[in-house]
């Protein structure tokens, strides 16, 4: 029986649940169209993962190697792996991504121990770090070899990069390396107004989980390493957590169509500009607490449970804390100006209930 591909959704309709939600960029598809038909050489010999690598050296320097993978968590479990020992540990925030929302893929498929440190508003700082940055001659315990930052953080806030400076001369004082997670890191720079590489090489971070997906790719990561000497066997380590595409030109010509020129920031200023926005209604709602600064394309509220679970019921968005009432709202490459208007005047009437 024959069937026809149909759309299943509308196109029109967009929530503030999570930056994952929103479809892929335009000028990405177009990308993949272009790679696609003819052959090329499979599992990263291609034209496109060749390229990449001189795209990646003009934003990181040249002594930037990019290992394209699926998703995040991947990148994270990939990038932990070659730079920890059997026995190692990963310092990071209590409510970092690898510790929180990778189910237990760190621990379980890495093989490593998360140290956890709670942090007010997702950042680490040397003081934090030192929590858990001891007992490297106790066999007892898990040794300390990663500190792993996350900009921007699960809250929403941005590391400057005086503070990601002093997290990593910290870490390597004590031999330690250190870790980015940069999921989301085109809002980062966007916010701060820098180029990447202020805010990683430049300050000495040695991996980088670099992302694509939130940023308007199909599918698609990479585990970007900074410090050749920091890491070992990355090919065979990504290899062995299933994260070599064998088409691998169709995640790389992605990450080449967002870096390329300027798409990767035209996104991501967009998507911080449409959070602004909705910050700046929401600050003129009574009753409504934004929790953490909108420094990026994320706000965190409190407000009352009861208006939350109607106001879902008009647009999809997620509790952060149900217990607190915390929410969490993400803009998107995508959110126009008119979807936050219409979630504004919606959360208004929910409101005066």
């Amino acid at each position: 029986m024959r069937t026809d591909a149909r759309r299943h959704h509308d196109p029109q309709v967009r929530g503030f649940a999570s930056d994952n939600y929103a479809g892929a960029h335009p000028e990405v598809l177009a990308a993949i169209a272009l790679a696609n038909g003819g052959h090329q050489v499979a599992y990263g010999e291609d034209d496109y993962t060749g390229h990449l690598q001189r795209v990646m050296h003009s934003h990181f320097g040249p002594t930037a190697e990019a290992f394209p993978v699926f998703n995040g968590t991947g990148a994270n479990v990939v990038a932990l792996q070659a730079l920890t020992d059997r026995w190692g540990a990963v310092i990071c925030a209590e409510s970092a991504h690898i510790n929180v929302d990778e189910g237990g893929a760190p621990e379980r498929m890495g093989g490593l121990k998360l140290l956890t440190v709670p942090t007010p508003d997702g950042k680490l700082t040397p003081e934090l770090i030192d929590r858990q940055a001891y007992g490297w001659d106790d066999e007892h315990r898990a040794m300390p070899q990663v500190v792993s930052i996350t900009q921007n953080t699960e809250l929403g806030t941005v590391y400057t990069p005086d503070e990601i400076r002093a997290i990593c001369d910290h870490a390597h004082e004590r031999g330690m390396k250190v870790h980015l997670d940069g999921a989301r890191i085109a809002n980062a720079a966007a916010s701060l107004d820098v180029p990447m590489r202020t805010f990683t090489n430049t300050v000495g971070v040695d991996v980088l989980s670099f992302g694509g997906t939130k940023n308007g790719a199909l599918f698609g990561e990479a585990v970007v390493v900074l410090n050749p000497d920091a890491v070992r066997a990355m090919k065979h380590l990504r290899k062995l957590s299933m994260q070599l595409a064998s088409k691998m030109r169709f995640v790389s010509v992605q990450l080449e169509a967002l870096l390329a020129k300027d798409l990767w920031l035209r996104n991501a200023r967009h998507a911080n500009a449409m959070a602004q926005r909705l910050a700046e209604g929401v600050r003129a709602i009574d009753g409504v607490e934004i929790l953490h600064p909108v420094q990026a394309n994320a706000v965190f509220a409190r407000l009352p449970h009861a208006v939350t679970e109607r106001l879902q019921e008009r647009f999809r968005f997620y509790f952060w804390d149900e217990a607190a009432g915390d929410v969490r709202w993400m803009c998107s490459f995508d959110t126009r100006e008119d979807d936050v208007d219409a979630f504004l005047q919606a959360l208004k009437e929910e409101m005066a209930r």
